[in-house]
């Protein structure tokens, strides 16, 4: 669609197409709520002109379940190991870790808390999530504490 040269991915994505999953959160890219992939790569979408993104592949977490809304393994990881409270940040915390397992399928738990750096989360404290996404990875996380 068209859109006006100062407008950033993140309105463009939630005003202009309705797709609200990417959430914001502090708009200077500091909290992560807003991580999209544009050409499979993990981007923060409130640092990113909307027409930037012309031409690109967008994804965002609208479309990580199946169409009949069946949830995929990285998001059922969230929830059967609790990834997730208030819920704000994990569109984006489920973004990154979705590039990250493109690119290392079977990261470490150290791998994984470097790579979700960049994404904040106020409820979790992180543990259940990093279980989250190794289970996710197909590793046993039987021996990582829960919160």
């Amino acid at each position: 669609g068209e859109v006006e040269g100062r407008t950033l991915l993140s309105t463009f994505l939630r005003d202009h197409l309705s797709l609200t999953g990417t959430h914001v959160g502090c708009d200077t890219g500091q909290c992560g709520a807003c991580v999209v992939h544009v050409d499979g790569v993990a981007v923060k979408s409130c640092n990113m002109l909307a027409a930037e993104a012309s031409g690109s592949s967008v994804g965002t977490i609208e479309g990580q379940a199946a169409a009949d809304g069946t949830l995929n393994a990285l998001q059922q990881a969230f929830q059967d190991h609790h990834g997730l409270q208030c819920g704000f940040c994990t569109p984006g915390m489920v973004m990154s870790a979705a590039a990250l397992l493109k690119d290392n399928p079977r990261p470490s738990e150290a791998e994984v808390r470097a790579h979700l750096e960049g994404n904040l989360c106020r409820c979790t404290g992180y543990h259940n999530i990093v279980k989250a996404v190794l289970a996710a990875s197909g590793q046993d996380v039987s021996g990582i504490a829960a919160e």
